[in-house]
């Protein structure tokens, strides 16, 4: 069943990252060169431990292959703590100057005994449909 909500996914040790993405023509501008997604990030803690989100980079390349780094502390204002057999979802979006991309990253992750791990996101396309001139 998540697989069918959240068909990108990758797992580091105990954490899995699941994401779905949707183009959103409401908000997005072709003719002055603006397309727009949201993604839906969902992760899982699988592990014996606690884990907390300290950290996020992602990287954003457009369709003409121009990368943007994105780094900061915790996602949408918050350092969630996942409890074992926990998850926590979160929604974003993302601009473009181009109809198609993709974005791929990690978080940095403290388990409950005080290690830190990188988890990664798995890469996942953005792709405006595609439409008659």
């Amino acid at each position: 069943m998540l697989d069918s909500l959240f068909p990108f996914s990758a797992a580091t040790g105990p954490i899995t990252v699941r994401v779905s993405v949707s183009y959103l023509p409401e908000q997005s501008h072709p003719a002055l060169g603006r397309w727009f997604w949201a993604y839906h990030i969902r992760i899982e803690n699988h592990g014996a431990l606690s884990a907390q989100l300290l950290n996020r980079h992602w990287q954003i390349r457009d369709g003409d292959g121009q990368v943007s780094e994105v780094e900061g502390e915790g996602v949408i204002g918050e350092q969630p703590l996942i409890q074992p057999g926990g998850a926590f979802h979160y929604v974003s979006g993302c601009p473009l100057t181009t109809p198609g991309g993709s974005m791929v990253g990690s978080y940095m992750m403290e388990l409950g005994d005080g290690s830190q791990m990188l988890v990664a996101i798995p890469q996942f396309p953005l792709a405006a449909p595609a439409t008659a001139p």
